[in-house]
């Protein structure tokens, strides 16, 4: 929780918009709940009833917060435009110059309510005298911010409802505030402990329990409670996995081997990362203030990502070339894990080609690798099913990242899990089945192919492997396991089994990567 969400009732003019006090028409301060009047000799404050804020209705907040704000236009953009939260929010936190402080009260706030979606309606929904389709999208975002600091933040209640109310009035309308105060002060009644105990009374179905305690849907929480199953872990972590998809994750870095290091990261509070080498934890902040991050030399990389790419470039080959190794990323946008591969063909002598099927994603790949001697890659735009065809046993080493539904990526997206739907995985079964074939036909013989996802859902993993290498007869799987131990500090991540190699939330703090290392026999 960032600490601006901690500031506390006396804080003068922080967030509990308590700085305006309780002052009378003459400017002197009364007791809370002591009468007052006017020059006229009207009653203006009736006594305590109205307990969230001591302000008389001319003095109540009437324009919006700035970091209220940019958690609010973050839902709307969200909502109404189908944004990414991690993409919006930078930007407006720019747009809007709010400082570290305020920025990281706006990325809770903004990412909390996202997550807790689920939850939230719930409990509005009690709180609400019609279904919640049938709110304004606008009024209904700032209830699930309101909701969020009431329930879920150390803000005061009064300052929670005053601001929220307030960021209503200046962007909605004085009507809808008006609803959005009567609302919030109804959930203003119980915690959420107590919220959980109402809505889950009598409930006796598991999944339904985690899903709403945990703010998932109930099909995800079904699919990673399966997960765990099938990657050999036991089903009762699945609280541990969905409490991790809720926690805000630490920002790792990755200095490219031979071309960066963390010297700056470090110097800005950054500390070492413990389960691979030139990693880091960041300390928080701007990142794009630091000379490295700028140059790419240095980059924002999850652990899991920083793992896999690794764990290919120093997996065996079964016939090693004689002259330097081709690499292939078959999937490269947006351009992370290519910038790495890019930096270990370099230093290996050996050279990658990063295909990307979409012309503005190839751009943001040219420039992840701009950071890499350009005799070390060259970009390909083009359809990944493609290459195999074209390009038949070519290349050592191929990553096929495929598109998946990212339900190993949850706590970084916070607005996916809502988004999502099983249909997903059966439509995205095919194009993942079709480009690992294509992977196989581009590598050579006693070359390997990493087969990776973001999701460690079975339909996406161990079935795509199993099917593939079910219709041919020269493939074998490698331990992706031990691979994965060999390039870790560690030494015994414990991600192995049956050869393929999953990384968990709750277990190892890195995105729920998966990975399978096939190789081609000679």
């Amino acid at each position: 929780m960032s600490e601006s969400g901690r500031r506390g009732p006396n804080n003068s003019g922080s967030r509990d918009g308590s700085g305006a006090g309780n002052r009378d028409s003459q400017g002197n301060r009364g007791a809370r709940g002591e009468s007052k009047r006017n020059a006229q000799g009207r009653e203006r404050n009736r006594g305590p009833q109205r307990g969230f804020t001591n302000n008389a209705p001319s003095q109540r907040t009437r324009r919006a917060d700035p970091a209220r704000l940019v958690a609010f236009e973050v839902l709307r953009a969200v909502a109404s435009e189908d944004a990414y939260a991690n993409l919006v929010l930078p930007a407006r936190i720019r747009e809007h110059r709010l400082d570290r402080r305020d920025a990281g009260f706006a990325t809770e706030l903004s990412y909390g309510a996202l997550r807790g979606q689920g939850t939230y309606d719930a409990i509005l929904a009690r709180c609400v005298d019609r279904p919640l389709e049938q709110l304004d999208p606008a009024i209904l975002d700032a209830l699930r911010i309101g909701a969020h600091q009431l329930l879920s933040m150390r803000v005061p209640a009064h300052a929670a409802l005053d601001q929220t109310v307030g960021l209503a009035r200046a962007v909605i309308g004085a009507g809808p505030s008006a609803l959005i105060n009567a609302v919030l002060r109804k959930v203003t009644v119980h915690s959420m402990a107590e919220w959980l105990e109402i809505l889950l009374d009598d409930e006796s179905d598991e999944t339904k329990i985690a899903a709403l305690r945990h703010a998932h849907p109930e099909w995800i929480v079904r699919a990673l409670r399966q997960s765990l199953v099938n990657h050999g872990r036991p089903k009762n972590e699945i609280d541990a996995l969905l409490e991790a998809d809720n926690a805000a994750p630490v920002v790792n870095l990755v200095a490219l081997p031979g071309l960066g290091n963390l010297d700056e990261a470090f110097d800005n509070g950054a500390t070492a990362g413990e389960l691979v080498e030139d990693s880091a934890l960041s300390a928080g902040g701007d990142l794009g203030r630091f000379e490295s991050v700028r140059r790419g030399t240095t980059r924002v990389q999850d652990v899991g990502s920083q793992l896999v790419a690794r764990a290919l470039a120093g997996v065996e080959l079964g016939e090693p070339p004689a002259h330097g190794e081709r690499w292939l990323d078959l999937c490269a946008g947006p351009g992370g894990k290519a910038a790495l591969l890019a930096a270990l063909a370099y230093r290996d002598g050996a050279t990658l080609l990063a295909n990307e099927p979409a012309p503005h994603r190839a751009k943001l790949v040219q420039q992840a690798l701009s950071a890499v001697p350009t005799e070390a890659w060259t970009v390909r735009t083009g359809d990944g099913r493609e290459v195999g065809a074209e390009q038949p046993g070519a290349f050592d080493r191929v990553l096929v990242d495929v598109p998946c539904s990212g339900l190993g990526a949850l706590r970084r997206r916070p607005e996916s899990r809502w988004r999502r739907s099983p249909k997903d995985i059966g439509d995205l079964g095919p194009l993942q089945r079709d480009l690992l074939k294509s992977a196989l036909d581009a590598v050579k013989p006693g070359g390997v192919v990493a087969y990776v996802t973001c999701s460690p859902h079975p339909a996406e993993t161990t079935a795509v492997v199993t099917d593939v290498l079910a219709k041919r007869g020269d493939l074998e799987l490698l331990d992706a396991g031990q691979a994965l131990d060999d390039v870790s500090l560690t030494g015994s991540l414990g991600a192995g089994h049956e050869l393929s190699a999953q990384l968990w939330p709750h277990v190892h703090q890195t995105d729920a990567m998966f990975m399978a290392i096939i190789r081609k026999k000679p």
